[in-house]
């Protein structure tokens, strides 16, 4: 069977991260998902994508697990799905389309706990891309002509939202290491040395997958 290899991409605000996703989907000729996710799971789920992006790796405070609970036994699946709140019904729309999406061939997947949703696929390279906090800085301002004296606060706020949706949906630690089979530094490689990186890790973890004889 052809290799079909499955990039997932978390980032921190400000690193490139989303940069470095495109271009290395560009470099290897693979679909690439970012917003086009929330299209794809739009269409499936039939949820407005605007509702979409406004909920997009947002986390409210009420419990999913103790929602999920509370109306077990008493309701068909539908009718727990229907319960929910708006965000939960996101994410799981957002969680099947992930799959269907790393069944299609190779992509790239941006955020949202892409790498815990295939956690049980083989075929998947997890990279987390950083930056120091001075280079992410300089970062946002050139591109989106912030006001100097907000930017860090910006990136923190923004930094804490992906880590709150990660925490809570994919029940680890945004960041760690341990979720990730690369973690590079985008103010050290720049975005094309990542992508390059990315690109040949991905040539080493087929050949290692032929080596096992794993199949694909």
């Amino acid at each position: 069977m052809k290799f079909s290899p499955i990039i997932t991409i978390g980032r921190q605000y400000g690193s490139g991260g989303r940069e470095v996703a495109k271009k290395l989907a560009e470099t290897m000729n693979f679909a690439f998902y970012d917003k086009e996710l929330l299209a794809e799971a739009s269409k499936e789920s039939g949820i407005c994508q605007e509702v979409m992006e406004n909920y997009d790796e947002k986390q409210e405070k009420r419990s999913f697990f103790s929602i999920m609970g509370g109306v077990q036994g008493r309701m068909d699946p539908a009718g727990m799905y229907l319960e929910m709140p708006l965000n939960h019904r996101i994410f799981l729309a957002q969680f099947d389309t992930i799959r269907k999406i790393a069944d299609k061939g190779p992509c790239v997947i941006v955020g949202r706990c892409a790498d815990y949703v295939l956690r049980d696929h083989e075929n998947v390279l997890n990279v987390f891309i950083k930056a120091s906090m001075d280079e992410r800085r300089k970062r946002i301002i050139r591109l989106y002509e912030l006001d100097p004296m907000k930017a860090e606060e910006t990136i923190r706020k923004a930094d804490k939202q992906r880590a709150t949706y990660y925490n809570y949906y994919a029940t680890g630690t945004w960041g760690d290491v341990n979720n990730y089979h690369l973690c590079l530094d985008t103010g050290v490689l720049g975005v094309d040395g990542a992508v390059e990186l990315i690109r040949r890790a991905v040539e080493l973890r087929q050949d290692k997958m032929e080596e096992d004889g794993i199949q694909w």
